[in-house]
Formats: structure tokens, C-alpha cells, sequence
């Protein structure tokens, strides 16, 4: 009887010192203690095999094999939660919850990125351990839980009670398996979660082990039977029994709140020791997740917001041409569409021939998208190892395929050119560009309704985009067209007039000239007619303007059709001249790149970008070695991280706001 009271005694210090080590990351004993007390356990558990527990602390370090995994079916179905992906879906969930006559609070919670797991306990002694399975029937994974250290072999208290969680691996876990395995020429494991879900399903629990899993609990399926009223109680319930529950969880009050616990873990999701890929909201008030009930896959009550993927895989279901304002034609990739950081995308630009063949792009093939630069979404590569043979090869086309000319391709470029100058889609595609919002910025004139107002025949030319109140009242015979937008949108037309000279240069559609350079060339000549008069020579003295920019420059106020457009808007009191500040110095930004990234809360990044311009500073849209500062605001982009990798100088809200007040009006000193 002694050995059997020392066993139950030492199985009692061990698991309290697991518990402490393992859960509340504050041990009590020294490694030497422990190491003694197992050493003891382990020998009794020899001598006296009929007193040893099946939940031993023994049994951590693995070594039951089994044939095949069992099936287990679940008390209690284990349903999934639906996912959304941005801000509006999660206020329809809030708002759907408060039209049903409920006032809810709500726990949020980070979403794990590993494998859920469920564990029952009888008398409080650990019984089985089970994968989520398809909800109904997971597998039996009980002697890969039992290495589990964050998993209690036996709870404080005698009871029966089921808990669920998620099984995952931490990231330095990770770190120092792979560097093992490479060491032993063994292939590297991809990724914490994929690490963690094969690790749990080895038929040896040695291997389960040796993986060093890690556990938060985060649902008790029956918290009724305990009295309970709220998650969140349950939460802290299964705290006190001795289980792993995250400290990152929070109580919020309305929808503001659980926003800002988004954003709050969007920018700590680097920082964490383990992978997260969003965060879960739940009603709080457990009467009210039972009024509220279940469709036949997930509770009414909960969502899971996922993060947006930085790079997701999906199919290039086909690739299509369009004809540029200057008649270069793009082949652009046609997706099945998928969710990349938080929007659809269901197309992507694939540049030129040469990029599609560089890529070995094929019709059919599983392609990898992302947003370069956060914002545009591009091809990464195509799955070569995920093709069936059925995929289709690239073929750059011949023909214009609006007008049907033949293409040609200019000497040391890479790019195919329609040359017809009367092509609609080299027509269209210029006035969408003379309206945008870095050109005249005119609101209203979006894409689709530029190409309705060409189709009806309203809008042809640029000029035509001056006479559209010559057709407003057929404007107000068409569906959708009210008298108050109508008006709006003449409005902004006739303001645009009176837009500074380089919103005009850009808009003109000169090939190769962007905003930026279209503001350098207004500062330096003032006037359109100014610039109108420079020779290639005089244009290639320019910072940044090459032979090729200056060669397009002067031929487009050499050609009569771009003189009789530049004679027809002054005669509709187009402004010619440069409206913006002189340049400027400041110590801080003169002569310096930038990059912006991110929500300034007291200016836009165009505002932000026009004053670094009017410093003599440089506005760049991507990170590189050449980039001195990144100034970086809410909900920054990857950018940022970029800027670390480089050492590159990062200013924050409040380092910009000091610098921004302290501009000055002197002048550029030269």
C-alpha cells in the first residue's frame, strides 16, 4: 500500500508541475527535481505494474503504437463556423443578431491555425482524445493526446466533462524540428499548422511526442450541466480545471470593439509564438445562443473572420486580351475567383508575351495570386506539379481582337501595339483615363458608365466629355440616371477645369508619362504651351526623362489631331497652367525617397505623397534599397515588413504629424 500512496503521490506532484510548466508557463520545480521525480515514478510503476495509472505522467514521452486509427463518434455534433472576410459581413452578422431582438455581447477569440481536437473525461481522468472528423465521427488520436504536455491526464476535480481545442505547433517548435531534419537530410516540414496535423495522426505516439504539440481549449459543448451561463464563465471554468485556455481572449460590448481587437491582432499576428489565421465571435449569453440555433453546418451565434490570405492558390481558367489608350494589348489572366486579403479577385494582368512565357503559364493550370504591393493582384507562378495533362498552351494573338489589325511589335519592347488609331477600344480606354482620379478626377465617370455614355453615342471624344449637358435630358430617361446625380456629375465636370496643368499632361494620355512625371514636367515649364515648345534636347536634360519619354513628348504636340485637342479645351476654358506650391526644402525630405503605407488618421496618402513631392522628395509605391523612409499608419501592408528586412528608416503617425507641422514656407535653398 505504500508504493500505491507514493505513486498517486508522485503522479499528483508531476502533473501539478506539468500544469505549471506547461499552462501557467511558471514552474515550481527546478528540471533536476523533475527529471528525480519521474526517474522515481517510472521505477515503482516497474515494480508495482498493477498500481501504475493508464494516465501516468509516464506516458508523455510516447511509445504506444497502433495499428490503424478508430473511429469515434461525436456526443455532440462538432459543427464548423461560417467564415467572413471583411468588415461589412461582420456587422450583417451583428446587425442579423439584433434584428432577431437581442442586445449580445460578444467574446473574440484568435483562431488558431492548427487541428481541432476534442477530450473527454470520466472522473476526471482523461478517456479519449478525437479529430474533428466531417463533425459526426473523428478519428481516435488518445495515444497521441496523452504527449500532449498542455493536455491535464487528469483534471483537479472528479468530474466527467468534455472539452474542445485546437492542437497546434508553436513556431520556434517548428524552427528547431526543421533544423534537426535538415541536419539529417530529411525533408523540412511546411508549416506549423500541416506540421501539427501529422504529427497527431503517426500511428506511433513516440513521433507525437518527439513533435512537442501544444493545446487551447476553447468550447465546453455542455456548459448547462454546470451551471454556466456564458461563454466566457465556461471559458474561465475550464481555465480552473486545469486546461490551457488563451490569455487573448476579450469580452466586447458592440461591433466597435470587436473591430478594433481585429486590427489590434492583425498587426500582432507577426509577434506571436504560434500561427493565428483570424479570429472567431461568439455570442456570449449561452440562452441567447440557444434562441438564436444552428442551420445544418454552423451556429447562428458564432462567425470565424478569416485574415486576408497573403497568397492563395485557385485555377487560370483562361487568358483573354484588352487593348490599352495607347494600343498596347495585355493578356490578363481569367480566375475562378477567390478571396486574397479580404477582396474577390476574378482577374489579374499578366503585362506582355514574354511574362506569360517566362512564367510557363498554361490555360487550365493551378496558379498561385497575390496583391503585389497590397493592392494590385498578380500571377506568383503556376503549380507545375498539379497538372493533368489536359492544360493548354499560351498563344499571344496575331490580331486586334477589337479591330481586328494586324499587331506589331516595336523594336526593343516587349509589349504588342494596335496601330490603328481609330480603334473604339484604344478610344474608350482613353477617355476612362483622361476621367480618373490621379487625371481630371472626374466623379462619375467611372468605367462602366464611360463605356455606356461612348455606346450611346453621348461621349466620343474628349471634348464630347464638355458637352454632356447637351444630353441631359436623355441622360435623365436613362434607368438609374436621377436628376440629382445627373447634376453631380456636371458639376464635377466643369470643376475639372479648373484642375492644375499636370492632372491635364497625365490625362492627355502621352505614352509613358505617369503622374509623377507629369508633375515634374508642369513644375519645370508652368504652362502647356511652354512645354509644348521643347525640343528632344531640351526634354532630355530633364531628371528622368530618357531619349524615349522625350521623343513621345514632342511628337504629341507635333501631331494636328493633338493640337486641335489642346486648341478645342482652351476654347472650353480649360486651364493651362501649373496651380501647385513652388518646390520647397526641408532637411528631413528633400532629396529623399519615401514610401507610404498604411491610414494617416489626419491625411490621405495622396495628400501625404503631394507634400513630399512639394519638398523635393521622391513618392515611391514599393520598398526597395533605394527607399530612405517608409512612413507607416494603421493597418499597414507587407511593405513594412520589407523595410525591416532592408534596415530601412520607418516613421510612425507620430513622427510624420511632428515633421509635418514643423514644414516651413522658405523656399528650396540652392
Amino acid at each position: 500500500m505504500e508504493a500505491k500512496k507514493r505513486i498517486e503521490e508522485l503522479t499528483n506532484i508531476i502533473n501539478q508541475a506539468n500544469y505549471e510548466y506547461y499552462t501557467l508557463s511558471n514552474p515550481t520545480l527546478t528540471d533536476q527535481e523533475f527529471d528525480k521525480y519521474i526517474r522515481e515514478l517510472e521505477n515503482l510503476e516497474n515494480e508495482y505494474p498493477e498500481y501504475a495509472s493508464p494516465n501516468s505522467p509516464t506516458k508523455r514521452v510516447g511509445g504506444e503504437v497502433i495499428d490503424k486509427f478508430k473511429k469515434i463518434r461525436h456526443r455532440i455534433p462538432m459543427l464548423s463556423l461560417p467564415d467572413v472576410f471583411n468588415e461589412e459581413e461582420i456587422r450583417a452578422f451583428d446587425e442579423r443578431i439584433r434584428k432577431s431582438g437581442f442586445h449580445p455581447e460578444y467574446v473574440c477569440e484568435l483562431k488558431i491555425d492548427g487541428l481541432s481536437g476534442s477530450f473527454h473525461y470520466e472522473e476526471g481522468n482523461l478517456i479519449t482524445g478525437a479529430t474533428r472528423g466531417d463533425g459526426v465521427v473523428g478519428e481516435d488520436i488518445t495515444h497521441n493526446v496523452k504527449t500532449i504536455r498542455t493536455i491535464p491526464l487528469s483534471l483537479k476535480d472528479k468530474i466527467d466533462i468534455e472539452v474542445r481545442g485546437e492542437i497546434f505547433m508553436g513556431r520556434e517548435t517548428l524552427a528547431v524540428l526543421n533544423k534537426e531534419r535538415e541536419e539529417k537530410k530529411l525533408p523540412l516540414l511546411q508549416n506549423c499548422r500541416n506540421a501539427a496535423a501529422g504529427s497527431i495522426r503517426q500511428l506511433d505516439s513516440k513521433i507525437a511526442a518527439e513533435r512537442k504539440l501544444d493545446t487551447w481549449i476553447y468550447h465546453l459543448p455542455n456548459p448547462e450541466d454546470y451551471g454556466i451561463k456564458t461563454h466566457y464563465e465556461a471559458l474561465k471554468f475550464m481555465e480552473q480545471l486545469g486546461f490551457k485556455v488563451n490569455p487573448n481572449n476579450r469580452l466586447v460590448k458592440n461591433i466597435d470593439e470587436i473591430l478594433k481587437f481585429i486590427e489590434e491582432y492583425q498587426e500582432k499576428r507577426p509577434y506571436l509564438s504560434y500561427d493565428i489565421d483570424g479570429v472567431v465571435i461568439k455570442v456570449n449569453d449561452l440562452e441567447m445562443q440557444s434562441e438564436l440555433g444552428y442551420t445544418a453546418k454552423h451556429p447562428r451565434w458564432a462567425i470565424a473572420y478569416k485574415f486576408p490570405a497573403e497568397e492563395v492558390l485557385t485555377k487560370l481558367t483562361d487568358i483573354i486580351f484588352t487593348v490599352g489608350r495607347t494600343g498596347r494589348i495585355t493578356p490578363n489572366a481569367v480566375l475562378e475567383p477567390v478571396i486574397v486579403m479580404g477582396s474577390t479577385i476574378k482577374r489579374a494582368t499578366l503585362h506582355n508575351e514574354d511574362y506569360v512565357i517566362e512564367k510557363d503559364l498554361k490555360i487550365g493550370d493551378i496558379v498561385s495570386i497575390r496583391k503585389a504591393g497590397d493592392v494590385i493582384p498578380e500571377v506568383v507562378e503556376a503549380k507545375k506539379e498539379r497538372r493533368v495533362g489536359k492544360e493548354l498552351e499560351f498563344q499571344m494573338i496575331q490580331n486586334c481582337p477589337i479591330c481586328g489589325s494586324i499587331l506589331e511589335k516595336k523594336v526593343g519592347q516587349v509589349d504588342h501595339y494596335c496601330m490603328n488609331h481609330l480603334c473604339p477600344a484604344r478610344h474608350i480606354e482613353g477617355l476612362i483615363h483622361f476621367c480618373e482620379r490621379k487625371a481630371m478626377n472626374i466623379d462619375g465617370l467611372g468605367e462602366k458608365i464611360m463605356e455606356d455614355f461612348f455606346n450611346l453615342g453621348f461621349i466620343k471624344s474628349i471634348p464630347d466629355i464638355y458637352h454632356l449637358e447637351t444630353h441631359k435630358k436623355d441622360l435623365q430617361e436613362l434607368e438609374g440616371y436621377g436628376k440629382k446625380s445627373i447634376e453631380n456629375l456636371l458639376n464635377a465636370i466643369e470643376e475639372s477645369k479648373k484642375n492644375s496643368l499636370e492632372r491635364l499632361l497625365f490625362g492627355l494620355g502621352i505614352e509613358g508619362i505617369g503622374d509623377k512625371t507629369a508633375l515634374v514636367l508642369a513644375k519645370k515649364y508652368k504652362t502647356l504651351d511652354a512645354l509644348a515648345l521643347q525640343s528632344e534636347e531640351e526634354l532630355r536634360k530633364m531628371k528622368d526623362i530618357g531619349s524615349i519619354l522625350a521623343k513621345n513628348i514632342h511628337d504629341f504636340f507635333e501631331h494636328v489631331d493633338n493640337i486641335a485637342l489642346i486648341n478645342n479645351l482652351k476654347d472650353l476654358g480649360m486651364n493651362m497652367n501649373y496651380l501647385g506650391p513652388e518646390e520647397k526644402y526641408n532637411e528631413n525630405i528633400s532629396g529623399k525617397r519615401f514610401v507610404v503605407t498604411g491610414t494617416i488618421s489626419f491625411m490621405s496618402r495622396e495628400e501625404i505623397e503631394a507634400t513630399i513631392e512639394n519638398y523635393g522628395g521622391n513618392a515611391s509605391g514599393s520598398v526597395s534599397s533605394k527607399t530612405n523612409v517608409v512612413i507607416v499608419g494603421e493597418k499597414p501592408g507587407s511593405k513594412v515588413d520589407k523595410a525591416k528586412e532592408l534596415g530601412i528608416e520607418i516613421w510612425d503617425e507620430a513622427k510624420w504629424s511632428t515633421i509635418y507641422n514643423s514644414l516651413n514656407d522658405n523656399p528650396k535653398q540652392e
